[in-house]
């Protein structure tokens, strides 16, 4: 996608949800909105990051825990484009998390993901004070938002480096990109000077480490994905790759494809407070008990 498409799509992106904000106005209320906390300070070229958190208005009992990943391509985006995200989910008692991630070109994909975990740790820490119980943390991301969302998640590494066991109940890929980084630049052949290059580099070995793919195993957190029907080629292709070999791991895994949705679509769709998914995605959560199984009924 060249970067005057990307900017249209931005645009298009901030006007729709423009328009669902004036109309859904009653999604500003009932929740209570902390913005800029910083769960990580400065480090070298990387400046401060910080996160925004959505509380329901009167929580009586500690509520379950969305981190949202923003998407952008790795390369743009920021969390205060999803308020009205975070606003709507804490209206149906789910205490809400979206950070900010350090970008391509001053951080590699490695570096962000690095960066979301040590988010999740702070939420680990923190979440209780804002209505949120720890130990119902769940994960979710569109787009290159869903490719970090998968690869924390689902790889260990990235918890290990933070001496801690991985806290996450469950992840929700929502038109994820990246899912088979390696398959798809092996494919495309870009010129070094691209932006993809210089967020996965150009060893064809750290292509296979960036891409969830190549991660699964049979400890891994429950997952469900919703897929767009009219999203990009090349993430099509990789969902689908991803749901297949999630058959050996996690058999039966929730997968749903909306027929009619685009890209950015996909993620637009929940600046309606009343789609559908919302129940979905709720009842996904609910079914999932303490020990990160998926409850048979």
């Amino acid at each position: 996608m060249n970067s005057e498409t990307r900017v249209s799509l931005i645009i298009l992106f901030i006007l729709f949800g423009a328009a669902l904000l004036t109309l859904s106005g009653c999604a500003w209320t009932g929740s209570k909105a902390h913005k800029n906390i910083t769960y990580a300070p400065a480090s070298g070229k990387i400046q401060e990051q910080q996160l925004n958190v959505f509380e329901p208005r009167r929580p009586k009992s500690p509520k379950d825990v969305l981190i949202f990943i923003h998407g952008g391509n790795w390369n743009s985006g920021k969390k205060s484009q999803y308020n009205l995200l975070g606003r709507n989910w804490s209206r149906k008692d789910i205490v809400t998390v979206i950070p900010d991630y350090p970008l391509s070109p001053t951080a590699t994909y490695k570096e962000m993901a690095e960066y979301m975990a040590r988010s999740v740790k702070w939420v680990k820490e923190n979440i209780r004070e804002y209505g949120g119980n720890p130990d119902r943390i769940f994960i979710s991301g569109h787009s290159a938002g869903g490719h970090l969302a998968a690869l924390v998640g689902i790889d260990e590494e990235y918890f290990r480096k933070l001496n801690m066991e991985n806290p996450i109940k469950g992840i929700i890929l929502i038109d994820a990109a990246g899912l088979d980084m390696y398959g798809y630049l092996l494919d495309e052949k870009f010129p070094s000077d691209h932006t993809y290059l210089k967020t996965f580099t150009t060893g064809q070995k750290i292509w296979k480490e960036a891409s969830p793919l190549y991660h699964l195993h049979q400890n891994m957190p429950p997952i469900t994905i919703f897929l767009g029907g009219k999203t990009y080629p090349s993430i099509a292709s990789s969902n689908e790759k991803f749901i297949k070999a999630l058959q050996e791991f996690a058999p039966g895994t929730p997968f749903e494809i909306l027929k009619n949705k685009k890209h950015i679509p996909m993620i637009t769709q929940f600046f309606n407070p009343w789609n559908k998914r919302y129940g979905q995605i709720h009842t996904f959560m609910k079914n999932v008990d303490s020990k990160t199984e998926i409850v048979k009924h």
